[in-house]
């Protein structure tokens, strides 16, 4: 165990060489190491005070001006991390997931902040939205790309944007807009995207679909049951005359209980032909699919799809499932790297702190890929202080490496 340990201590200082050109001076390298490091730590709460002190920092001054004042980009790091994630977790299968999280503030003066509807809070909260993509393959799975919602509150008051440090050229965009340029960026990127997905919120955009249609992607996108398939009818009107031998038991994938089954019914929608330059003509068919509980059998979610002939019913299914894959990224980047803990208010802080949590997140993910391929037993890491406890199996070990990574996620 101590070998992994050193390891995953090496494989993450290699990171941090592969990205540190990108803050030209050497103290805000150090800083940045640091940062990553104490979100990566047994650290209670992260905010700058409590990470300053596990970095060995007197005050949290240096941290803080990472945030703030220090000239670096975070956009190259979020270029590097997608590469990073492609080199680890790529796979031909790979999945590119759309959805947007929120973050509870006090006040009004963080950049974008409102009342506002958070499906985090289940309610109408005071909040900050960011609209995310994770990548997720047989290999794992990790955030890769975060955009900041603003609000028409916030764009059409440009004194206000000033004062939290917001560029004028940002105006308004739709969540769906976002999410739009999120999906184009990482088509552009080393990661091998062959899906997209994501909720009814942005499935049911005749524009998101059609962007990704033109972008030579398949999805599989929730939609509401008002929505219209192209044959006419909406989509809980086609589905409602199906007999019961229409409906079959499939897996979209594996939950924290086992299986997750449910009763699936798909209707093949016309052919489409659009023209590659590479290969020609390509034929490809939209669906529309329909997901039944097995315990509550009124209950049914529906499906828009778009993808080549020969692609059948299952992979459509694994598709849709993969899109619980970003809610445990969130889950997780909140949990063990501080995603949600962030003191800062204005709009550069916000996408710098984002993405080192995000980075951190994305190697606690390559690390728990890197374990599975060596087809060891599963490793957790506990946290305590200065020490870290690892379960190998069912025995514990304390391992005194103050500097490796503090937690793997499954």
């Amino acid at each position: 165990m101590t070998e992994q340990a050193e390891t995953w201590d090496r494989d993450l200082e290699n990171l941090f060489t592969s990205i540190g050109h990108h803050f030209g001076r050497v103290e805000p390298r150090r800083r940045m190491r640091d940062y990553v490091r104490a979100l990566l730590a047994p650290v209670a709460r992260k905010n700058s005070w409590q990470l300053a002190e596990h970095a060995g920092h007197s005050t949290p001054d240096g941290l803080q001006h990472l945030l703030s004042r220090a000239r670096w980009n975070p956009d190259d790091i979020r270029d590097d991390l997608q590469s990073y994630v492609a080199e680890h977790l790529g796979r031909p299968d790979g999945v590119l997931i759309i959805d947007d999280t929120g973050f509870l503030k006090k006040g009004t003066t963080s950049a974008g902040v409102q009342r506002q509807y958070s499906g985090t809070a289940g309610r109408t909260e005071n909040c900050q939205i960011g609209v995310f993509a994770a990548y997720a393959s047989t290999a794992g799975r990790a955030l890769v790309d975060r955009e900041l919602y603003l609000p028409r509150s916030w764009t059409d008051d440009r004194d206000r944007c000033r004062a939290a440090k917001i560029p004028d050229q940002r105006e308004f965009a739709t969540k769906n807009t976002l999410a739009g340029a999120i999906v184009r960026r990482t088509l552009a990127s080393p990661l091998p995207v062959t899906w997209v997905t994501a909720d009814a919120a942005y499935g049911q955009d005749n524009c998101f679909r059609r962007m990704l249609e033109t972008s030579g992607v398949g999805y599989v996108l929730a939609v509401p049951k008002s929505q219209f398939s192209l044959a006419g009818p909406r989509l809980d009107a086609v589905f409602e005359q199906d007999p019961d031998q229409a409906w079959e038991r499939r897996s979209c994938g594996v939950g924290a209980k086992g299986q997750r089954e449910y009763d699936w019914a798909a209707v093949q929608l016309r052919p489409v032909a659009e023209y590659d330059h590479q290969d020609g003509v390509l034929i490809r068919r939209r669906w529309a699919l329909a997901r039944r509980s097995l315990s509550r059998p009124d209950e049914i979610a529906y499906y828009l799809g778009y993808a080549p002939l020969d692609v059948d019913v299952d992979e459509l299914v694994r598709v849709a499932g993969a899109r619980w894959a970003i809610e445990e990224c969130f889950q997780a980047a909140k949990n063990e790297c501080g995603l949600d803990e962030y003191e800062v208010r204005r709009y550069v802080g916000w996408y710098r702190h984002i993405t080192l949590a995000m980075l951190a997140h994305a190697f606690l993910a390559a690390m728990t890929a890197q374990a599975a391929e060596k087809g060891g037993p599963p490793v957790w890491m506990l946290r305590s202080s200065s020490s870290q406890w690892l379960k190998c199996g069912g025995s514990w070990q304390l391992m005194h490496l103050d500097n490796t990574a503090s937690a793997l996620t499954r």
